[in-house]
């Protein structure tokens, strides 16, 4: 195809051919004085042969010009020469730039197709009509305020889509608030009593969804409500037994309160304590951590053994408190903003949970199409 610059941008045997003009050079002359045969640059001047890297030293040598004149003068008419590319590159620039789509493929919530359809798939994974349209689902972040980042929104509406293709009775506040009390608790010592969750939290009319989190996306958990069905989202990003009651815990807490029914409340790095976070994050976080070790407890606890902190005595404390010494160690970590404090107690629970749950990522695909 024809462009612009074809019109203009001449090979540069023709502007080695003029200035051999302006100095009454013959053919003959210009190859003794590069000392090739005439045969060797009768292809560069009549246009069939480009100017490799060394021709474009030895024709400024015998110019008295830098080398960088002819090397310039060969890549203009080389760039003048190529093909236009493809539109669709800078379709697909744009979309990569914007969204994380070749971990969106790899994970199997797109496929790997042309632009065209690459673009009708993100309208409808974002449930926008048109690209420019897409939103960032909005959400009261803990750390992030405002609308989330583009790997972050893309976790978020895998949830929502994946929650959307499961079947729960009513949402039953009063029965979340029993299990709560009465069946959480029996499951806070080993580790594996964690594969019950899923069924408990069906049967209080909760979609309960495990997403792997996508790369450069910092999310713990998030709870919002599709109509009148309360949905858990929660990526364990932190394979840790005390994180895990403490995020299910949190997002319980938003449920009971209803928050997330206009806005989607999505919790990050819930480990660590944050300057300043909303009501409805103070709610439940202080909810969380009182029921992974009550608080006025563990608070006296701490301020009789401070500031030694004996592991015998931290296992005494969770046999006290009937709950896996991770799941105390956790808190204790949190107050005291001691994160190196016995991790190997920190045991890990994604082998019992995703089993047993809604699972899209860790090497499976939840089967939901768009």
């Amino acid at each position: 195809m024809a462009t612009t610059m074809q019109t203009w941008v001449r090979h540069p045997g023709q502007y080695i051919k003029e200035e051999m003009e302006e100095r009454g050079w013959s053919q003959r002359e210009l190859a003794f004085i590069l000392g090739v045969s005439e045969q060797a640059i009768n292809p560069i001047l009549n246009g069939k042969r480009g100017i490799s890297p060394e021709m474009a030293k030895a024709f400024g040598e015998a110019f008295d010009v830098p080398a960088e004149f002819f090397a310039n003068l060969q890549q203009a008419y080389g760039l003048a020469q190529a093909r236009t590319p493809d539109i669709s590159i800078s379709a697909r620039r744009t979309m990569q730039s914007i969204y994380p789509i070749r971990e969106m493929i790899k994970r199997g919530w797109i496929e790997q197709t042309d632009t065209n359809m690459l673009q009708i798939q993100l309208t409808r994974f974002f449930e926008s009509p048109t690209l420019d349209e897409i939103p960032y689902f909005p959400y009261a972040a803990k750390k992030a305020p405002g609308g989330a980042p583009p790997a972050q929104t893309a976790w978020l509406y895998r949830v929502r889509q994946i929650a959307r293709s499961i079947s729960v009775p009513a949402y039953s506040e009063r029965a979340l608030r029993s299990a709560i009390a009465n069946k959480f608790p029996s499951l806070l010592y080993a580790p594996d009593d964690i594969r019950e969750i899923p069924q408990i939290l069906m049967e209080c009319g909760i979609k309960f969804v495990l997403v792997e989190k996508l790369p450069n996306a910092k999310i713990d958990g998030v709870c919002f409500w599709l109509d009148d069905v309360p949905v858990i989202g929660m990526s364990l990003e932190k394979d840790r037994i005390d994180n895990f009651w403490f995020v299910l815990r949190h997002e319980c807490e938003h449920v009971l309160n209803g928050h997330g029914k206009i806005e989607a409340m999505v919790d990050i790095d819930l480990d660590t304590e944050a300057v300043s976070m909303s009501e409805e994050e103070r709610i439940a976080n202080d909810a969380a951590a009182n029921f992974c070790a009550p608080a006025e407890k563990l608070d006296l606890w701490i301020k009789r053994k401070q500031p030694y902190y004996y592991e015998r005595e931290v296992l005494a404390l969770s046999r006290i408190l009937e709950r896996h010494p991770g799941i105390v160690i956790g808190q204790i970590r949190r107050k005291l903003n001691r994160y190196d404090y016995l991790t190997r107690y920190l045991v890990k629970i994604r082998q019992y949970i995703l089993p047993v749950a809604t699972t899209d990522g860790w090497g499976q695909a939840a089967p939901v199409s768009l």
